[in-house]
């Protein structure tokens, strides 16, 4: 696993999706420390002083040639919201990378499943599975069409599904009623990121399918550093921090999943 630095980053664009999400893209020194599918990052909230803490975003896309970083954000408080206002050029302090990652299949068809934000590490991951050989599918859910943001980059990486809960796009429902789910599953692995009772669903699903579940827990985090113990979860080998010793986990070592 690559060692942790604090760089300061410019930030490069910052495109608004929706009133409430945006992607953030910032630029750094090359080459960048390596970055897989599933880390996150502490972001400094820059010109805030009432606003203390990083924030722990899950990164969405990183070129370590090119020295970019981005970050696919939904506005949900004070600190998120400054960093959906900040303009190109202005500073950026980053801790990163932090936490484990998804574990890299070279072969067989891998779903990942993602509700609202938690598309933002799936990007990279099926671009990474797909380089490494695997076929990807993204299955994503959101309330409505609106929540739904899917450049051509998804598409280049994987074949990607729908689902909405008013039927404004893709297939009307949630996620855990697509039929990838039910009809001819045929998935050596789910990958998963987004409301816990969305991933506990399909935590249920692949026991039933036999097969591995990784789920990327989206804690309350403070320090990154596994020092504060906010994001603490209870797993079959005792408690452990999301942010040391996740944010990614097998669902069959996590309690009462």
């Amino acid at each position: 696993m690559p060692r942790k630095t604090i760089s300061t980053f410019s930030v490069s664009e910052v495109i608004h999706l929706s009133p409430d999400t945006f992607v953030m893209h910032l630029q750094g020194v090359p080459p960048l420390p390596e970055v897989f599918a599933g880390q996150f990052a502490e972001v400094e909230v820059p010109g805030s002083p009432d606003v203390f803490l990083r924030r722990p975003l899950s990164i969405h896309a990183a070129d370590r040639e090119r020295g970019m970083l981005s970050f696919y954000v939904k506005t949900v408080g004070k600190g998120t919201r400054r960093l959906s206002e900040l303009l190109p050029g202005e500073k950026v302090s980053v801790v990163y990378p932090l936490g484990n990652q998804f574990t890299l299949l070279n072969s067989g068809k891998v779903l990942l499943v993602a509700g609202g934000t938690g598309v933002a590490p799936m990007l990279m991951l099926a671009q990474s599975l797909k380089g490494a050989g695997a076929e990807p599918t993204l299955l994503i859910g959101g309330r409505s069409a609106s929540d739904i943001h899917v450049t051509e980059a998804y598409h280049e990486a994987a074949e990607v599904l729908v689902t909405t809960e008013d039927g404004s796009a893709g297939i009307m429902g949630r996620v855990t009623d697509h039929p990838v789910l039910k009809e001819n599953f045929d998935f050596v692995r789910i990958c998963t990121c987004g409301p816990d009772p969305m991933m506990k669903a399909l935590a249920v699903i692949a026991r039933e399918k036999h097969v591995i579940c990784e789920a990327s827990l989206e804690n309350t985090m403070a320090c990154g550093f596994g020092a504060c113990l906010c994001c603490v979860v209870k797993t079959t080998e005792g408690h452990k921090c999301v942010c040391t010793e996740g944010p990614v986990f097998d669902t069959r070592n996590l309690e009462n999943w």
